[in-house]
């Protein structure tokens, strides 16, 4: 993972994933599909691409050539585009975006139109987004009355495709859920790997709203595991691909987007094979770090990467750059430091811990705040509500320093807890520069206290106060052109110091002044003097907002230059959180410590439990315990059958999720618990064809197997349930024989088997020193299933489960008891049971035979 100095990523927080271009579903809009009018001017564009002849210009309004020209660079996205007071959707766009906004749609001049207010701006590109659309904001990149002083006040607007900058604030304090931008390029090593469908991949996702960078670079084959189960992972919201993937990968991909939500599916962005060619995405990811992100190390570190990742960084790079958008567990000892600080939390008497975990409680997503305000993205709201808790936390901890230093134990916590006053020391400058009210509000024009440091607002804010002061001069004169001394200046519907005179007094109005509004009673003007210096006065305060943006934006990089040592600051609560969840977890009762050590091939549990299903059950209906001893040295492998429903497969995910829960430094549910550090944890279970992929039931669970046969080591823990159930009986004992056999003589896994083949057991015999044979005890009921012999061949047995794991091979499955369970009519049962004895006595009369 990259810092985001590093690699810039995309806009701040989850409303702003609007980030007004995304995401979702795939929306297949091009030019030609846009309007028929569009088909006309570009028709007329053929014969003439340099000057617009004279019939095209009185066709076509300045503001839809403009809309055209935008709309052939943006194809695939609804553009909104900021009209004055408000935002207008053309052509196709409009007849979308009133489809999805409940909104009027109608025609005017050659396009289709649709508007919304500028204040509801936010929520209707969210709503486009939650479709699936992808959205462009078009703004005015001039004000009105900037434009009114300036030589082009008779052009056109100019406007781009730009940010917005309105932050929901309440945002920022919400759990958001990861929203990737994940890119694939992949390139097969030579021609036999792809003719076998093996290829190497490489990825890069990018996370918004923290800045967080995810790469990797693999082999696959070719059923596309390796790549299923990352993106599986990652849930992107939007995947960009080269134009043209292999078959194997298209498939994958298109089976994982079909089976999303027609409103939460995941958007596909196709971009030419060219920007995926690696001495392209070489230059490409060079002439970017060496121009936006200078510093020869940072380069260094890029270039370093596999081949596949530079291609997809690349191409990340030259997607975000079309919106402006590019600046966006194996160490025992680090798991024996966390089990520390776990063990302490739980059984420290001191208050301190009580009162750092109080702090805590409610914060804001203070990593996704900072990469909003290091990106330049965030509002004057989010930027306050950081800091001020930013600012807050150092003082609150820097009081319990002391305390720490003499109370806390644990080098994790203690120098986690004491490194961060000192890291977050420069941030209560930035509090007291700013005013809150102002801050609150999003007025830049009064947000800083002290002008000392901002002598451009300063001046502006002088020749400001100058005009107002004259204007206030003139009321003087007002007054004794009208014969009023006690008139005052009014301001109705936003338009300032009118001159409000009763129409029976009209009469001595000069005639040189502008009526600006009037009712029945009263009409309201602009004396000569108040027009002209009240544009000024407008001119000026649009100034002092440009003025104060830009400012504003001077004193985010001032406050970015401490981004490291605040983000590690971050990163400390972020531990420290964690530490006491943790902690919280081994609160639940009966969890111990376990003990993690990396030198041995081991896992060692005593009376361990399942974490879920004990919570689940609650004190009313313990979960049975069971112990567990699997040895590298020892036996490594545990063949288990019994009856179904006998708890086979919880006790076997028991024993994956206690190892997992040990390797991240957590307390187990078990009495006690020694686990050697392991590399994976590899599992095949459950029951489930791919219609997607074309693949039946049989053969996800030989795929899947492979997988694993190709990935575990000595240092691995292979969970395989029921093996080779899918096929023939004799086929499926033959594949579950020697998968097991090649994992026990040459993987040498610590190794979990569930089987219903008795013949498997016998590879007991074949490695006593390696593999035991185990199976779930059960009772069978004798008063249920009767005395007499005919009455057993007639009723099924009726079995008492006791979830517990015992030595010895359990030669019946006792199936029929779940369909006695699953009240299966008894006339079926009848005629299952005496099939099943009969069955029975046939195999038993061949095996004497045989021996």
């Amino acid at each position: 993972t990259f810092e985001p100095i590093t690699l810039l990523t995309i806009q701040n927080d989850t409303e702003s994933w609007i980030f007004h271009l995304l995401l979702q579903e795939e929306l297949l809009c091009n030019l030609s599909q846009f309007s028929a009018s569009l088909k006309s001017y570009e028709n007329s564009q053929n014969s003439s691409d340099t000057n617009l002849n004279k019939r095209t210009k009185s066709i076509y309004t300045p503001l839809e050539l403009q809309f055209i020209e935008m709309k052939k660079k943006y194809k695939d996205a609804v553009l909104c585009v900021e009209c004055g007071y408000k935002y207008r959707f053309f052509g196709e766009d409009a007849e979308i975006a009133a489809k999805e906004l409940n909104i009027y749609c109608h025609l005017d001049h050659n396009f289709m139109t649709a508007s919304i207010p500028s204040h509801r701006l936010f929520v209707h590109v969210r709503r486009l987004v939650a479709k699936g659309h992808k959205v462009g904001v078009i703004k005015q990149m001039e004000t009105a009355a900037l434009k009114a002083a300036g030589e082009n006040k008779s052009s056109l607007f100019s406007r781009k495709l730009t940010l917005d900058d309105s932050v929901d604030v309440e945002g920022v304090t919400a759990d958001v859920p990861d929203n990737y931008l994940l890119c694939v390029c992949e390139n097969g090593d030579n021609l036999k790997d792809r003719k076998k469908g093996d290829i190497v991949t490489g990825i890069m996702a990018i996370q918004p709203t923290t800045g967080e960078v995810i790469f990797d670079s693999f082999r696959d084959c070719a059923s596309r595991s390796e790549l299923e189960s990352r993106v599986l992972r990652l849930q992107p919201v939007e995947i960009i691909l080269p134009s043209r993937l292999s078959d194997q990968s298209e498939k994958l991909i298109h089976s994982i987007t079909s089976m999303r939500l027609q409103d939460d599916r995941i958007r596909i962005e196709r971009m030419e094979n060219l920007n995926f060619e690696y001495s392209h995405a070489f230059q490409r990811v060079t002439d970017f770090y060496a121009k936006e992100v200078p510093g020869p190390q940072k380069l260094s570190v890029i270039l370093s990467l596999d081949k596949p990742v530079i291609c997809s960084l690349a191409a990340v790079i030259a997607y975000l750059k079309e919106f402006n958008l590019e600046k966006m567990l194996y160490n025992p000892s680090e798991i024996n430091a966390r089990l520390d600080a776990v063990s302490e939390i739980l059984l420290s008497e001191s208050s301190v811990f009580g009162q750092i975990q109080t702090l805590l409680c409610k914060l804001p997503d203070l990593q996704r705040g900072l990469c909003s305000v290091f990106h330049k993205k965030c509002s004057t709201q989010e930027f306050f509500l950081i800091v001020s808790t930013l600012s807050r936390l150092d003082l609150e901890i820097q009081a319990f320093v002391p305390v720490i230093h003499s109370h806390v134990r644990s080098p994790l916590l203690k120098n986690a807890l004491l490194e961060i006053p000192d890291l977050l020391s420069p941030v209560k400058q930035y509090l007291k520069i700013l005013n809150e009210e102002a801050a609150k509000t999003g007025d830049k024009t009064q947000l800083f206290k002290d002008l000392t440091d901002f002598p451009v607002i300063r001046k502006k804010k002088e020749e400001i106060q100058d005009v107002l002061s004259k204007i206030q001069l003139h009321l003087l004169d007002i007054r004794k052109q009208i014969k009023n001394p006690s008139a005052e200046y009014v301001t109705v519907s936003g338009q300032e110091f009118l001159i409000e005179v009763k129409n029976s007094h009209k009469s001595s109005v000069p005639s040189d002044w502008v009526m600006v509004s009037s009712t029945k009673a009263v009409s309201r003007f602009h004396s000569p003097f108040i027009t002209e210096n009240y544009r000024l006065l407008n001119q000026l305060r649009e100034q002092l907002v440009l003025g104060c943006s830009a400012e504003w934006l001077r004193f985010l990089d001032h406050f970015s230059e401490h981004y490291h040592p605040v983000s590690k600051a971050i990163c400390h609560l972020a531990t420290v959180d964690c530490l006491f969840s943790l902690a919280q977890v081994a609160k639940q009762g009966d969890y111990c410590r376990p003990t993690v050590q990396d030198n041995r091939r081991e896992i060692i549990i005593k009376n361990g439990r399942h974490p879920v299903i004990d919570v689940l059950l609650g004190e009313q209906d313990q979960y049975v315990p069971n112990t567990t001893s699997l040895s590298g040295d020892g036996e490594r492998v545990m063949i288990i059958t019994g009856p179904n429903m006998g708890g086979k497969s919880s006790y076997i995910k028991q024993v994956a999720l206690i190892t997992a829960m040990a390797q991240i430094g957590s307390f187990v549910p078990a009495e006690e618990a020694t686990i050697g550090i392991v590399d994976g944890i590899f599992t095949r279970m459950g029951a489930a064809d791919n219609i997607y992929k074309g693949r039946s039931t049989f053969m996800e669970e030989l795929t899947d197997t492979a997988e694993i046969i190709r990935k575990a080591t000595s240092r691995s823990l292979v969970i395989l349930d029921e093996l080779g159930r899918g096929t023939s009986t004799h086929d499926g004992i033959a594949i579950a024989y020697a998968t097991l056999e090649h994992f026990i003589r040459d993987v040498e896994a610590l190794t979990l088997f569930v089987t219903h083949y008795p013949s498997v057991c016998e590879l007991q015999r074949l490695y006593p020193d390696t593999v035991g044979n185990y199976h779930m005890a059960f009772l069978v009921n004798e008063e249920e299933t009767g005395q007499q012999q005919g009455a057993m061949e007639e009723n099924p047995e009726f079995i008492t489960f006791l979830y517990q794991i015992t030595k010895g091979v359990s030669a019946r499955s006792y199936g029929l008891n779940v369909a006695k369970l699953a009240d299966i009519p008894q006339e079926i049962l009848k005629k299952a049971a005496h099939k099943s004895k009969e069955l029975e006595r046939i195999v038993n009369m061949k095996r004497s035979e045989q021996q």
